[in-house]
């Protein structure tokens, strides 16, 4: 395979070894795509300074977040159908989270079911949940926490599903139909065919109709609408249904994470669903900071990440953690487990540079607000906590 040293050399890999049909799904967004760009943009323009005359010899990527000691300030984030990437992706993704001393959030929409994918390995386990309909809700939680997942993550970002352009034209399904285009994209991408061959079509493991289901969520299963309901007292619900703990994911407005706070719920997920739900919707970096200064919460972040750097400037910003999809799945639809495992190596990697260049021997020190520059000149950030302030 050819050498690879970032995250773009994994996508163009994975952009080979898929048909068009299935890369077209891991790499699109909603409509016209422009907050896949203004994601990027906007890391981008951030701009960081460098203290000098630290002695850097010794880093430590080493983290606390609520209460576990995380190897790096990094999550795997909820993707759905990596089947379709990988035989068994989902379980190849767990074995890499536990590798590399991290959680992995697992979707609702995974190709492997939870409980498969608890007994694959030791890693740390968060459930991510869509709530297609309550009752359903209901029994994947149970499922969850029969299975030992330890926190619960509600997606809260899609009330209906995003309208993507590329699926749409492509008439993308879960259970690809295997009409003429399909036949030809198969026969020229041998790789990712043979697998399909060895293993099966994926499916939505967890999203199995069961006969004990009754008529009306079957009913919600075929048609694959999200509950439009789902509201804030909903939420109040899901907090006394689940024991243990909760964090709210899509949140792209400060005063929800107040309001998530004032709900009981644990922690929130800055996040556009990296673009592939509403095409207008703000870069969740662009929140941060104020959402930093408003609550108390844990604060995770989402959508675009690609390099070390990024992650070294949503930390300085008040973050303390960065999930990351895309870039993982590159490596992982470009060459399974090991591209996965490399693409978590190649951005601790460039994190691991990032502290050295900007004089912080821990990952805990890039909450000085000092490193901070905006896009603007001479403009800094107003943000100004603790050099030493540990992450919790």
């Amino acid at each position: 395979m050819k050498r690879v040293i970032n995250i773009n050399d994994y996508r163009n890999l994975a952009r080979r070894r898929l048909p068009p049909i299935v890369f077209d799904y891991l790499e699109g967004g909603a409509e016209d795509e422009s907050s896949l760009q203004h994601n990027r943009e906007v890391l981008e323009r951030i701009r960081l300074r460098s203290r000098r005359l630290v002695d850097v010899s010794q880093r430590n990527l080493h983290t606390m977040l609520f209460g576990s000691r995380l190897a790096a300030p990094l999550l795997l984030s909820p993707t759905g159908l990596n089947g379709l990437l990988w035989p068994k992706g989902d379980i190849i993704l767990a074995r890499v989270a536990a590798k590399h001393g991290i959680p992995l959030v697992v979707s609702t929409a995974s190709t492997s079911t939870l409980e498969d994918i608890a007994r694959s390995c030791r890693a740390e386990l968060w459930f991510q949940l869509y709530v297609v309909h309550r009752q359903l809700a209901a029994t994947l939680l149970r499922r969850a926490l029969a299975a030992g997942y330890t926190t619960l993550v509600l997606t809260a970002d899609v009330p209906v599903n995003g309208y993507r352009e590329r699926d749409l034209r492509n008439d993308f399904r879960a259970d690809l139909r295997y009409t003429p285009k399909i036949l030809w994209q198969g026969l020229t991408h041998p790789s990712w065919t043979w697998g399909r061959i060895r293993h099966g079509a994926p499916a939505l493991a967890n999203l199995a109709q069961g006969s004990d289901a009754s008529p009306e969520v079957q009913a919600a299963l075929l048609s694959r609408r999200m509950d439009a309901t789902f509201d804030w007292s909903a939420l109040s619900w899901l907090r006394d249904l689940w024991p243990h703990r909760l964090l709210v994911k899509g949140i792209t407005h400060p005063d929800d994470a107040v309001r998530c706070e004032a709900c009981g719920v644990d922690g929130v997920i800055l996040s556009n669903h990296g673009g592939r739900q509403f095409d207008a919707c703000v870069s969740p970096v662009e929140i941060l900071s104020a959402t930093a200064r408003l609550t108390k919460l844990p604060i995770i972040i989402d959508s675009g990440f690609r390099r070390g750097s990024e992650i070294a400037k949503v930390l300085a910003m008040g973050a303390q953690a960065v999930g990351l999809g895309r870039a993982v799945l590159y490596g992982l639809a470009a060459n399974g487990e090991a591209g996965a495992s490399h693409a978590v190596e190649l951005i601790k990697n460039e994190l691991d540079l990032a502290l050295a260049h900007l004089g912080c021997a821990s990952v805990d020190h890039l909450s000085s607000a000092d490193l901070l520059m905006t896009s603007e000149p001479g403009k800094e950030s107003s943000r100004r906590p603790s050099l030493t302030a540990t992450r919790t």
